[in-house]
């Protein structure tokens, strides 16, 4: 079996290559970077089973080629927004199988649509399988399970515990931060009222979360909010929130915005000045609440027993998550996706996101537990009360 990895020296990827490495069914990981060298210096340090190479995602005949000579291929390149549904299209053309950590809604809704046209070509394609997306939908699908019916899906995660990779191939603008910034401005797509509708980002969500209590969030731009009533059709309400943000910071957050909209600021200068506030270890400004909400969390609401009902699901080793960095918390799951469909345990052709019941929760989690290693214990913990 032979995977391509796509943006495989990177932040994200390397983490998911190096967990890959001993899988005994995996004859040969390719990593492919636009930078070249780093690719082959992040591959000469392992044995012959890892091989350095250079590619382009936008040079599709060369990508095409390269797909044609594996069976799966991870997709850690971003931003999503540009490359996420061609590699995705050319993935299905070759019958190659696809995993990636897509964290953009834009895409992603367009890369559903290919739904049809990889099951009749026999792939799976798995939409989002990082940290969020990824962990949080996996933690709502086990929400949703716990009621009967179910009206209401919020998926969040904290800002503050996200810890930037130390090693990566990137260079320039950081693309996670330029994804931030992409999902702050202008709309973005939420499911409320039974349909999707467009608003606009960081407007502040109230909700009571079991046995913690009134608490509240800002609405963020991630796939989770058009992936579940994707693929559970009932629901009234599906949205992602974001905490971990002092109103202070949002409301700078907020100011920065403005100024791209007005064009004073590039988006690429935008995303500089947010990764300055998040990594200058002098910086004057706290940008850090102190919400007790869990770093990653599913809220439900809906019928259980014949009554209303919220559920909160979160893990009971998050400090054990907390602990890794954003390469570790995204790549690791993304590795578990790549072990499970290989083991036979996902099934499914087609393209979903990891909140589909093609994907066993308490399994993914067993993975994932093994995958951080040590006396990580990587436990769903659910909590329920009724709504009176």
């Amino acid at each position: 079996m032979k995977i391509l990895a796509l943006g495989g020296s990177g932040g994200m990827g390397r983490f998911a290559v190096k967990s890959l490495l001993n899988f005994p069914i995996i004859s040969k990981i390719i990593v492919a970077d636009l930078n070249e060298s780093s690719a082959k210096q992040f591959a000469a340090n392992f044995n012959e089973k890892v091989e350095g190479v250079g590619l382009d995602v936008t040079d599709h005949k060369k990508l095409s080629e390269a797909m044609s000579a594996v069976q799966v291929v991870i997709n850690t390149t971003g931003p999503f927004y540009k490359f996420a549904e061609p590699i995705l299209r050319i993935a299905i053309e070759n019958k190659c199988n696809y995993l990636d950590i897509c964290d953009d809604w834009e895409p992603t809704e367009k890369m559903l649509s290919l739904n049809e046209t990889a099951k009749k070509n026999g792939i799976t394609a798995i939409l989002g399988i990082g940290a969020s997306p990824g962990i949080t939908n996996v933690l709502g699908a086990l929400a949703i399970r716990e009621l009967d019916s179910t009206e209401k899906i919020y998926t969040g995660w904290d800002i503050s515990s996200a810890k930037p990779a130390k090693e990566s191939s990137q260079a320039g603008v950081n693309a996670a931060m330029l994804h931030g910034i992409e999902q702050m401005i202008g709309r973005i797509k939420i499911f409320r009222n039974y349909n999707y509708e467009l608003i606009r980002p960081l407007s502040k969500i109230n909700f009571m979360y079991p046995e913690i209590g009134s608490k509240s969030a800002y609405v963020f731009g991630h796939p989770e909010a058009i992936t579940f009533p994707y693929h559970y059709p009932d629901l009234k309400e599906s949205i992602n929130l974001m905490h971990g943000a002092t109103n202070f910071s949002i409301k700078l957050i907020k100011i920065i915005r403005t100024f791209v909209e007005l064009n004073i600021l590039t988006k690429n200068w935008a995303a500089k000045i947010l990764e300055s506030l998040e990594t200058n270890p002098n910086k004057k400004i706290k940008l850090k609440s102190f919400s007790n909400l869990p770093g990653v969390y599913a809220y439900a609401e809906g019928i259980k027993n014949g009554k209303r009902c919220r559920v909160g699901v979160s893990l009971e080793g998050e400090d054990d998550l907390n602990n890794l960095s954003m390469g570790e918390a995204t790549g690791f799951p993304l590795a578990c996706g790549v072990k499970m469909l290989l083991n036979d345990e996902i099934k499914e052709t087609g393209v979903f996101a990891p909140e589909s019941q093609n994907i066993n929760p308490e399994l993914f989690f067993q993975y994932l537990e093994k995958e951080i290693g040590g006396t990580a214990r990587i436990k769903p913990i659910i909590s329920t009360e009724n709504i009176f």
